[in-house]
């Protein structure tokens, strides 16, 4: 056993002081310790009742013959974080998250840890952080919130974020979207669609890190509770036959959750985040391999912000292990690969059929034959950009119009709520990026009101900053390299035409190289817009979004 590395031997005998000051008895010292890592706070919806699920994991490890040892990291609710200075710091928690892991679990000589995110950066942070120090490891989120009722329509967050524009538009009166407000999150849990922290949630599952039903099953059923207690037992299994991370998340498990992300349409930041899970797990995977499997993988599920289904519904029809099933008829997935359970994904699928193909539809009736994200090249996106095509209107698959320039979110914003922005126009926001913002916030408020003011159909947005899995549109982020790593985005002035073709995945600024070479040689990178603390050190370190946008090495 690690833990031995604090127990066993005579000059241990402090340490063993130290356990009996916890209240431990004799036989609690003599068993496997195993961390539990726990987000639990009480500002984030999704994180609220993350103390029962650690109740319950630890229930499930002392039944299974283990010691118990909660520990909490921090988690950034991104809602809240949303429109301000706070979302600068959403991404940036994600290394620290990983980091603060590393570090209990190496001060304390755990055996083995049982992971209990449920939100955006938390959830890669500890894959990262379960990579990275490769013992057995088990994750159990704390499940997605339902959807709220309006009339006979179901809502989310995205509806009330959209309703500002509508309101802003002259659609809804301030009552309509106060009713609004107070229906779209009816209890805890994740946000109730195919956003990031659902997203991330079921590709954990999706790479084997999670049990059946940790991605879909809705925080506030009993069967949330009963799954992590079966974590609980579960990790003393991994720990007894030395399972460990390493054994699970190999290149054909990350290849198995990139499919997974195509055919259920997953936020754009899943591929942010699986890159920099990989490149923990020393799984080396790259843009290209999206669009690899974008072409090969059909797009089955369209869940919220993409359509009308939420988690709940996509729960109820059989979850990720129906959609591998489904998928496993074309021989789309590696069958192969070990995960939590003991048993190999093969072995999990054999009896999840899908329970309803108006959720997950069939591989002869896809919603289209390519994935629900694709990666785009061009002068633009040298490195690459990223586009959840699956939520974007047919009419605006293919694009071209004037760039309307803003070197901020807020500018933006302040822009499309003055009704300054024409149906064709090209919003490009920049400076928004990893090292620029610094931070690279998500940009929902932008893309909900123009959705809300009804201009989805007719307005593009491109940024090198990020969007909440909650956007919908022809909304285009990650342009890399960034503006303010002298990217061709910082170039681009008020007018230029660019350029958008998302089945050719291409993006281009129509504007003449020797004109784009002279306005090089006057561009000025600008100052940093934090010049203290935590994000300042983070920029310093910070790499592409095209590389995750992980720490330099």
């Amino acid at each position: 056993m690690k833990s031995n590395l604090v127990k066993n031997g005579l000059e241990k005998a402090p340490h063993r002081s130290l356990f009996r000051a916890l209240g431990l008895t004799d036989q609690e010292i003599e068993r496997p310790f195993i961390g539990i890592v726990n987000s639990y706070n009480d500002i984030v919806p999704g994180h609220i009742n993350l103390d029962k699920i650690a109740a319950a994991v630890k229930a499930g490890v002392r039944l299974a013959g283990g010691t118990p040892f909660e520990f909490q990291t921090i988690a950034v609710c991104d809602g809240i974080a949303m429109n301000h200075i706070g979302m600068k710091y959403s991404l940036g928690s994600r290394e620290l998250i990983a980091d603060s892991v590393e570090i209990m679990a190496t001060a304390h000589a755990f055996d083995a840890l049982v992971f209990i995110p449920n939100c955006d950066k938390v959830v890669p942070g500890m894959l990262m952080a379960a990579a990275r120090l490769n013992i057995p490891s088990i994750f159990v989120s704390g499940g997605p919130m339902l959807a709220g009722t309006v009339g006979d329509r179901k809502v989310s967050v995205t509806q009330v974020f959209e309703g500002v524009g509508a309101a802003a538009g002259g659609k809804i009166d301030i009552e309509e979207l106060t009713y609004l407000e107070n229906q779209a999150c009816p209890t805890c849990g994740s946000c109730a669609g195919m956003f990031t922290a659902n997203s991330m949630n079921c590709l954990t599952e999706a790479l084997g890190m999670g049990l059946p039903g940790n991605g879909t099953i809705p925080a506030v059923y009993s069967e949330r509770i009963r799954l992590a207690k079966s974590a609980g037992i579960k990790i003393m299994e991994l720990w007894e036959k030395d399972i460990k991370p390493s054994d699970i998340m190999t290149d054909a498990a990350f290849r198995n959750a990139m499919t997974m992300d195509m055919a259920i349409g997953c936020s754009t930041n899943s591929v942010l985040h699986l890159m920099a899970i990989a490149s923990e797990a020393g799984v080396k995977i790259d843009l290209n391999m999206f669009n690899e499997l974008n072409n090969i993988t059909p797009h089955l599920c369209k869940i919220s912000p993409a359509g009308n289904h939420h988690m709940e519904d996509l729960y109820r029809a059989g979850g990720v292990q129906a959609l591998f099933n489904e998928l496993n008829k074309k021989d789309l997935v590696d069958r192969g690969v070990m995960t939590v359970t003991g048993l190999t994904l093969g072995e999990n699928i054999a009896n999840a059929p899908v329970q309803d193909y108006s959720v997950i539809r069939p591989l002869d009736n896809p919603y289209n034959q390519s994935g629900g994200l694709a990666i785009l090249f061009g002068n633009l996106a040298l490195e690459g950009a990223v586009v959840k095509q699956g939520a974007v209107d047919p009419e605006m698959m293919q694009h071209q119009g004037p760039a309307r320039v803003f070197d901020s979110e807020e500018e933006a914003v302040e822009a499309i709520l003055n009704k300054k922005i024409l149906a064709g126009d090209v919003i490009v926001i920049r400076y928004e990026g990893p090292r620029g913002g610094p931070g690279m916030r998500e940009m929902l408020t932008p893309t909900s009101v123009i959705a809300g003011m009804g201009l989805d159909r007719e307005v593009a947005l491109i940024t090198d900053g990020r969007f909440s899995g909650a956007t919908r549109g022809s909304c285009i982020g990650h342009v890399s390299p960034e503006a303010a790593a002298g990217g061709l985005i910082a170039l681009v002035e008020e007018g230029d035409l660019i350029r958008i073709d998302i089945p050719l995945k291409s993006l281009e600024l129509l504007v003449d190289d020797s004109i784009l070479a002279a306005r090089k040689q006057k561009w000025i990178r600008p100052e940093p817009r934090i010049k203290t603390g935590y994000m300042q050190r983070y920029a310093e370190m910070v790499q592409s979004a095209s590389t995750g946008a992980i720490f330099k090495k």
